[in-house]
């Protein structure tokens, strides 16, 4: 299950390491999020929003998160 929160830290939250350090969570490419899912998830609260990050993005979703880019700044 997801919160609102979890929504907005979609929406604004910066990757903090790797390829896309400081790119927001919901514009990471499909095909890193799909990597992710192969290798495995980052452990906790940024591998949960990862994972939900891909269920969005696999069922055409971004549409609900533009709403919410820059609502409130989320630190990784």
């Amino acid at each position: 299950m997801f919160t609102q929160q979890d929504l907005l830290s979609l929406a604004n939250m910066p990757m903090p390491f790797g390829k896309y350090n400081g790119k927001v969570l919901m514009d990471l490419p499909e095909e890193y999020l799909l990597w992710f899912q192969h290798k495995g998830w980052p452990e906790g609260r940024l591998g949960q929003l990862l994972a939900l990050c891909l269920e969005v993005k696999l069922n055409g979703l971004e549409p609900i998160l533009e709403p919410m880019r820059n609502k409130q700044h989320i630190k990784p």
